[in-house]
């Protein structure tokens, strides 16, 4: 069961695994605290779908008119990006209907990327594997991109929390507060899209929405506030990773259904667990009120 840490000890790619799940928990589990609370989960997923749009027009630009420095990670974060502004403008500014437009960019984003790599010369296995992500497979290069993201997000929540709960919780008292409710609605939406492409290294895009809020929909059982939520979400997520990494290595499973496997599981084994404590409690009082006085 354990031989993914034998292995971490002495094999750089396992412990770049290690490294990138608890990087990628701390986005995870503040960002998906505030999707979850924001209810955006259908806005999040939208934005992932597009990413494999930018990937796969990174990949063909580098392969077709050689933009080898173009990374298909920049691709996925200018879609991603621009995802999120233009769903972002439509709720805010817009009269058309909102799931129109999340409907429209999310299947949109998937056949451009299809296109993409349709048309690309050569092999474009790896764009594939970008659906389902291969955490053993993370480089140098995205641990950097992850750590950058961290410390981004904690300085944005740092500095302005009571803005970013306002919104999530009561947009109207965030604008008789004079809080500029849009701007950060859209700051919001833009942390999500980094953090979708952040998550899409990890599970694949197919899977991200299910990371994104498992974790923070678990965590919100038991937290009693925001920044609570986000502590508890951060460390479910960082578990779920690292176990997902430590049952699928011997089998040799794909390590990111694995770990959304056991993140749906436990949140549902919690679920079920709260509803019959819930209802043993209420029918041991109800006993307790129907026995006769003596």
């Amino acid at each position: 069961m354990f031989e993914f840490w034998q292995t971490a000890l002495s094999q750089s790619l396992a412990q770049n695994a290690v490294i990138a799940a608890l990087l990628v928990s701390v986005a995870c589990g503040m960002v998906g605290s505030y999707v979850v609370v924001r209810r955006i989960t259908y806005i999040a997923a939208g934005v992932a779908h597009c990413v494999l749009g930018g990937m796969g027009a990174a990949r063909y630009l580098q392969t077709v008119y050689g933009w080898t420095a173009f990374h298909p990670t920049y691709g996925a974060i200018i879609a991603a990006l621009g995802a999120a502004a233009v769903i972002g403008w439509v709720s805010l500014y817009s009269k058309e209907r909102e799931d129109s437009a999340i409907s429209a960019m999310w299947s949109m984003g998937m056949a451009a990327g299809v296109l993409f790599i349709y048309i690309t010369p050569g092999y474009t296995g790896d764009l594939m594997g970008y659906l389902f992500g291969n955490i053993l497979l993370v480089t140098r290069h995205h641990l950097y991109f992850l750590l950058g993201l961290d410390i981004l997000i904690l300085l944005l929540v740092a500095r302005w929390y009571d803005e970013f709960q306002a919104v999530c919780f009561d947009e109207e008292f965030a604008r008789t507060r004079n809080i500029n409710a849009g701007f950060f609605y859209i700051l919001l939406l833009g942390l999500t899209a980094l953090t979708v492409v952040a998550l899409s290294m990890i599970v694949g895009i197919v899977l991200v929405i299910a990371l994104l809020t498992l974790p923070a929909a678990l965590a919100g059982r038991f937290a009693g506030s925001l920044m609570k939520m986000m502590a508890w979400a951060s460390g479910l997520c960082a578990l779920f990773c690292l176990a997902g990494l430590t049952f699928s290595y011997k089998p040799d499973l794909p390590a990111g259904p694995a770990i959304i496997l056991i993140a749906g599981g436990a949140y549902f084994i919690t679920a079920v667990g709260t509803l019959l404590w819930q209802r043993l409690r209420q029918r041991g009082i109800q006993n307790k009120n129907a026995r006769p006085e003596h």
